[in-house]
């Protein structure tokens, strides 16, 4: 049976924030195109930016803006220190979640330090999507949010 089950009406807008240090790593594989892909079963995707910091090697930002993601970029301390890439990715994500023009909020992380986001975004009536991997992926995360697709 090839046909899709999509119960999400396609005028539904959707913003797609991912955790580039999270999430961008080799040992998850993470496809952006199957991300995007995803994301539209839930709606039509509106936002997609993806979270990075200066250290990302310059193929990757390529491979980000050939999918049709927007690149943020962040200056970090350190290459390991994520927390500059999460406060910038959690501002943008909470000022979709109060805009009148989202239905649905994607984050791509395994962070549990995005749970206020989540929240928020419910408050605000917002539909939230979690996609992540394992290991770590933050149960907490995926008990909160609306819809949780692992990577």
């Amino acid at each position: 049976m090839e046909e899709e089950t999509n119960v999400f009406e396609k005028t539904q807008r959707i913003a797609i924030f991912v955790d580039g240090p999270n999430m961008l790593r080799k040992e998850f594989m993470i496809d952006l195109r199957e991300l995007k892909k995803r994301a539209a079963k839930y709606g039509r995707v509106v936002i997609a930016k993806v979270f990075v910091n200066q250290f990302a090697p310059e193929k990757l930002i390529e491979a980000v803006i050939n999918e049709g993601f927007e690149v943020i970029m962040i200056l970090a301390m350190k290459e390991e220190d994520a927390n500059d890439v999460d406060v910038s990715l959690a501002v943008a994500a909470t000022e979709a979640a109060v805009s009148t023009d989202i239905e649905y909020i994607a984050l791509a992380t395994r962070d549990a330090d995005f749970l206020p986001v989540v929240q928020k975004a419910k408050q605000y009536g917002k539909k939230v999507v979690v996609f992540g991997a394992e290991p770590g992926f933050a149960s907490s995360l995926q008990n909160a949010a609306d819809f949780v697709e692992n990577m």
